[in-house]
């Protein structure tokens, strides 16, 4: 199947061309053929004429061997053309012509204009005449006529050959230059995405079908873009709002446990009231982060730095943390040279990845960072050995809230870690995903960030107002 509407308008409109043509070539086949076979018949027509005035006005009273004589002296010359048969009703055949060597010519009762064939002669067009009481039979060779129907036939399909090939680039090409509006909207559309839902699709001034749909397509992206900055602006206001009572609420908490007048039940229940106001706490600003980041309201302050310098000092911190859960934490670095990025954002997502890590992986098992600079990104995976996960939920780990498998109590989180490690490495200017680490199993996720002509800072306002406005977000922040 052809899976682009290109090629498949080329192959329609070089097959109703090539159709078209074919049945052209067939009409003018059998067009041409009555053409020549009238030119016969006219020719043989022309000869009996010829014969009937030799015979002159009283041939009725000719023996037959004055017909002989008087047809074979007008014949004499003709016989390269012409096979001629005269027939006399009681005396029976009358006049062979020489050519015919004694042979009688085909017959079809009731017709007077017939195709035939004889032996060593070929194919024959034939033309009965009624001069009573004479049967006159003429007959000219056909073969030069299929002949040269079978040379038309052997052009026509050479035509029809180079008609196909010719009539398929042109369909191509017109249906390029005929969708090239479509491709444009595909690419465009391609490019819009959450951070950039404020590009528009150009749509030229023809009204047309491929135009009104731009038109539509750009006011879905309006209430798309719309429907985005409600959805960013009640993130940000309640989760703005939402930290005054908070912190009101911790307040009055640690006033009572201060005073110092509670029951141990009663203490115990306070204590947890506040370990979950600061989850709770955690998850606002965690919330907070990602509306801004996506609303491009943070700006990041990218310095050229040696990766391999920055892992080394991250990887005394991993293998403190990878020991506490009984694990251990390996570092492989690969390639020098600098990488523009922000070290808190960069060891921010890598100890979100570690932490995840750290959980996956069985008692004793390694948990392996890489690291490789190019001339183009600088590429971090973080392996390690745990159950993996499938393909379809490789792309999930990173959307809000989507936490998988079971977790105990010490690994519950809010599920917007690997979130916020996507938004961090997009406001990089790279890209995250995961895979799996080797057939026997576990995760590696991956992530890359440009090393070649890094911008001074990420998109969003360059002011030091606005990054006063970026949260203070916690450096552990698990899916």
């Amino acid at each position: 199947m052809l899976r682009s509407i290109s090629l498949r308008l080329a192959a329609w409109y070089a097959l109703a061309a090539t159709i078209t043509l074919a049945g052209l070539f067939v009409v003018g086949y059998q067009l041409l053929e009555s053409y020549l076979v009238h030119g016969l018949d006219q020719l043989n027509t022309a000869e009996y004429e010829q014969i009937r005035a030799r015979l002159g006005p009283n041939y009725q009273s000719l023996t037959a061997s004055d017909i002989n004589q008087r047809i074979r002296a007008t014949t004499k010359y003709a016989s390269v053309l012409f096979y001629i048969e005269v027939d006399e009703p009681g005396r029976g055949v009358v006049f062979y012509s020489n050519n015919l060597d004694g042979r009688p010519l085909p017959d079809v009762p009731h017709l007077h204009r017939f195709d035939g064939t004889m032996p060593n002669i070929g194919r024959l067009r034939l033309a009965e005449f009624i001069l009573r009481p004479l049967d006159i039979t003429i007959a000219s060779s056909s073969e030069q006529v299929y002949k040269d129907m079978d040379g038309y036939v052997e052009v026509c399909s050479g035509l029809l050959g180079a008609m196909l090939c010719v009539s398929t680039l042109i369909g191509f090409a017109l249906s390029r230059m005929a969708l090239k509006p479509v491709r444009l909207i595909r690419e465009t559309a391609l490019r819009i995405g959450s951070d950039n839902l404020s590009e528009r699709i150009p749509v030229s001034g023809v009204k047309d079908e491929i135009s009104e749909l731009g038109r539509l397509l750009n006011q879905m992206f309006d209430r798309l873009e719309y429907s985005f900055k409600e959805i960013r602006r009640f993130t940000a206001e309640a989760s703005h709002e939402l930290k005054t009572p908070l912190s009101l609420i911790r307040l009055q908490a640690e006033k009572l446990l201060v005073k110092g007048k509670l029951s141990p039940a009663d203490e115990e229940a306070v204590q947890m009231q506040l370990e979950e106001l600061a989850r709770l706490n955690h998850i606002i600003e965690e919330l907070l982060f990602l509306s801004r980041a996506e609303a491009r309201a943070i700006t990041l302050i990218l310095k050229p730095q040696q990766p391999s310098r920055f892992l080394s000092v991250f990887a005394q911190d991993a293998r403190v943390l990878a020991e506490h859960h009984g694990r251990r934490f390996e570092l492989q670095c690969d390639g020098e040279g600098p990488a523009a990025f922000e070290a808190q954002r960069i060891r921010q997502v890598l100890l979100n990845l570690l932490v995840n890590a750290l959980h996956a992986s069985p008692p004793q098992g390694v948990v392996t960072l890489r690291s490789s600079v190019s001339a183009s990104h600088w590429r971090v995976s973080l392996e390690d050995q745990g159950p993996g996960l499938p393909p379809g939920d490789r792309d999930r780990i990173f959307e809000r809230f989507v936490r998988l498998g079971k977790r105990t109590a010490d690994e519950q989180g809010s599920g917007l870690g690997l979130a916020i490690c996507r938004s961090i490495i997009a406001l990089h200017r790279g890209r995250i995903w995961a895979e799996a680490a080797s057939e026997a199993g576990g995760l590696k996720v991956v992530f890359e960030i440009p090393t070649s002509d890094p911008p001074a800072a990420a998109s969003g306002p360059s002011s030091a107002a606005a990054r006063t406005q970026v949260p203070t977000i916690p450096k552990v922040a698990g899916t």
